[in-house]
């Protein structure tokens, strides 16, 4: 169960991410890899020389075999070093319309989620909802008047207001409705 504090409300929870199953390792012999890749040169080789020829221009076949046996060997290192998969999320991490998640709309949703089931389930407003609005409103307190609640009780009274004084204060209340919700929240908005 969570605390209920400010890392919960603005952290992302998305759908739950699936682990993209283990790629089973091919097991090819080093003989057929390396005859793969001079058939694979000697056809590039040919191409490139064919090509030439009918440019009338002159080129070493050494100096493209090299050019082609380092272009081979440039791939073969950047495949080693590749990244590894990302693990997929269900719909490919996008919602239902193609649109990407926005966490803030996540978080918005779980706190209506948690202040709907409040009303169903008395302590836990007492419990999540409370502690919040507590530590919201001594930040807003810290950023805007450096005080807190415990530094300055008079003036962080006087600039919360009574309602949101007594529900921060009285923690024997089970749950508030929702114009008391709402005057709270104009409260912390005009800190």
């Amino acid at each position: 169960m969570s605390d209920g504090g400010l890392d919960d409300l603005f952290s992302f929870r998305d759908e739950p991410v699936e682990e993209a199953p283990e790629p089973v390792a091919k097991q090819r012999s080093r003989g057929l890899w390396i005859l793969r890749n001079a058939l694979l040169i000697t056809a590039a080789t040919v191409v490139t020389v064919a090509a030439l020829h009918a440019a009338d221009t002159s080129v070493s076949i050494v100096l493209v075999v090299a050019f082609y046996v380092g272009l081979r060997a440039v791939l073969y290192a950047v495949s080693e070093v590749a990244p590894p998969s990302s693990p997929k999320r269900r719909n490919g991490g996008y919602q239902a319309d193609g649109r990407q998640p926005d966490s803030l709309r996540a978080a918005v949703r779980r706190w209506e989620r948690n202040l709907d089931r409040a009303h169903s389930e008395p302590d836990l407003y007492a419990r999540n909802v409370l502690p919040v609005l507590a530590e919201l409103a001594d930040e807003r307190l810290r950023l805007r008047h450096g005080i807190t609640r415990a530094s300055d009780p008079r003036r962080a009274r006087e600039l919360l207001g009574d309602p949101l004084w007594a529900a921060l204060h009285d923690r024997g209340r089970r749950s508030a409705r929702t114009n008391e919700l709402e005057t709270y929240v104009n409260a912390l908005e005009r800190l």
